[in-house]
């Protein structure tokens, strides 16, 4: 069974303006368009043809076609105008002890200063699909962090001296920066607004953009700890749990593990737990991972994760058509020209156009993808 799915755009305030109406070959809605979930997330469920949306759908008569739990994974298209609060995600293990600890304590579940909203990990991978799609991703090596800070001059000096003083822990610098350095902070806001540098002039551009939305915000700081990547369109970024990272700006495709567990370090008006996001921080530097697709035949590739939740595809058929093997239920949403979809099974058609998706049941065992364009695939990891 093939069932359309269809949602409005989230309109959080960091979202574009025209990436999303772009893609879909409509008018600009005059309103940030940040996110379009293709999913049964309680948060905000597809809706389907007859009215229901997507969550009930399944509790209903998902049974019947091969889908008896909620899906595994949420996929999204996310176009971002400006930063998303630098944040990291929990461990399944943390998850669920965080979750159950703050059930006890009695902590509503959709409270403000409520960090645990169900007990699931929260892995993720965003492709671009713009032509660049910048973001800062895991923390820079740290000597070259620690040229970055010399190069502020005197009013970085406490937060040079912690990086010395830190040298195994720069989860400790962070915690220290959200908790007891924001008058540091500020003074290495202040310092890197006004600096030069051309090996990381990027970094200080950032900061002062940054500076100018969030004023003072020490996640400023923070962002000045990570590296700055810019995916080309058909790169992905894989974020795996306790890695810090933020989204700046582009358009992309973006699948998770079912969860809206978020711990945030800055660049938001939201709660920001200092302590509970140190404890579950990877601090270790190194290299972002981006992610190049690997071709598994002709006008497929997937973008391998090390995760059983999820797993993504991209389809680029030819006129004549390509077969793709599905394992589970599956999500195919269109990313460009007018490809037809049809269940292996039933024989149901579906003509995509950009933006547009359909809930592919696991009795179709798989999908043809005829014509010309671009379909993203998401499906439960093998």
């Amino acid at each position: 069974m093939l069932i359309p799915l269809a949602n409005d755009p989230r309109d959080y305030a960091w979202g574009s303006l025209s990436l999303l109406a772009e893609l879909e070959g409509r008018a600009a809605s005059g309103r940030p368009e940040a996110e379009v979930w293709f999913g049964d997330h309680p948060g905000d469920p597809a809706e389907i043809p007859d009215g229901r949306t997507l969550d009930r759908w399944i509790a209903d008569d998902g049974a019947a076609s091969g889908i008896d739990e909620p899906l595994p994974y949420l996929l999204k298209l996310l176009a971002a105008a400006s930063a998303l609060s630098i944040q990291a995600h929990p461990s399944k293990a943390q998850a669920e002890a965080g979750f159950a600890r703050e059930e006890a304590a009695g902590v509503p579940r959709d409270a403000a200063d409520r960090t645990y909203r169900d007990a699931n990990h929260k892995p993720e991978l965003i492709v671009a699909l713009s032509d660049t799609f910048r973001a800062l991703a895991g923390l820079r090596d740290l000597e070259a962090t620690r040229r970055l800070v010399a190069g502020l001059g005197s009013r970085a000096v406490p937060l040079a001296q912690q990086l010395e003083a830190s040298d195994a822990s720069l989860s400790a610098v962070i915690g220290w920066l959200l908790s007891d350095g924001a008058d540091a902070a500020r003074e290495v806001i202040a310092a890197a607004v006004a600096a030069e540098s051309d090996e990381f002039a990027a970094d200080l551009e950032l900061a002062r953009t940054l500076d100018a939305a969030f004023p003072g915000d020490p996640g400023i700081v923070v962002a000045l700890l990570m590296n700055l990547v810019t995916l080309r369109r058909g790169e992905g970024l894989f974020v795996p749990a306790g890695v810090l990272h933020a989204y700046l700006d582009g358009l992309g495709v973006e699948l998770m593990a079912a969860s809206d567990n978020v711990l945030r370090g800055g660049l938001t008006p939201k709660h920001v737990d200092a302590a509970e996001l140190v404890s579950v921080l990877d601090p270790t530097p190194g290299v972002p991972p981006v992610i190049h697709a690997r071709a598994l035949g002709h006008g497929i590739r997937q973008y391998d994760v090390p995760v059983d939740d999820f797993a993504l595809l991209a389809v680029t058929p030819a006129p004549d058509g390509v077969e793709v093997a599905l394992a589970g239920p599956a999500i195919a949403v269109a990313t460009g020209g007018t490809p037809q979809v049809t269940g292996l099974t039933s024989g149901g058609v579906a003509v995509l156009t950009p933006g547009a998706a359909v809930l592919v049941t696991p009795d179709e065992g798989g999908l043809r993808v005829v014509g010309e364009g671009e379909v993203f695939i998401a499906q439960p990891g093998r």
